[in-house]
């Protein structure tokens, strides 16, 4: 792994994360998902999944976030979803209706990890992830919830 190609990448959709054209901020979500794990990628995640223009951007974001299917890209989600206000949250779970719904092994996974970030220590994580959990749990049915 090239970390500093990696590093120029996430520094590259930093840059396109602050353009004025929504179109621009949800293709700067959609690929710095892929780097959810790096330090620097966090902050413009979080503000691309609570941006405050265009829910598209929100949508986009939180999807890409949570197709990767791990701690990282959840922890990002749960942590939006602590702050986020009603039209913020309810397009977050448009989102994770969208990527939940087909794959009922994807679900359980993701209720899995949802279940470890809600003892998370940072506070925004661990409430957010129960918030998410309980909309997972939603998806599943009382069958597998």
């Amino acid at each position: 792994m090239d970390t500093d190609l990696r590093r120029a990448a996430v520094a590259a959709l930093r840059e396109l994360a602050r353009c004025d054209d929504f179109r621009d901020r949800a293709d700067a979500g959609h690929g710095l998902a892929g780097f959810a794990g790096m330090r620097e990628a966090v902050e413009p995640l979080l503000g691309l999944v609570l941006d405050r223009d265009d829910t598209f951007v929100t949508r986009r974001t939180a999807e890409g976030l949570l197709r990767r299917l791990d701690k990282a890209g959840l922890a990002i989600v749960a942590s939006a979803l602590a702050v986020a206000d009603d039209n913020h949250a309810d397009w977050i779970r448009t989102a994770v209706v969208d990527v939940f719904s087909a794959c009922p092994d994807d679900l359980d996974e993701a209720l899995r990890l949802c279940a470890e970030l809600s003892d998370d220590a940072d506070d925004h994580v661990a409430r957010g992830a129960r918030r998410l959990h309980c909309g997972l749990a939603e998806i599943a049915g009382p069958s597998r919830s």
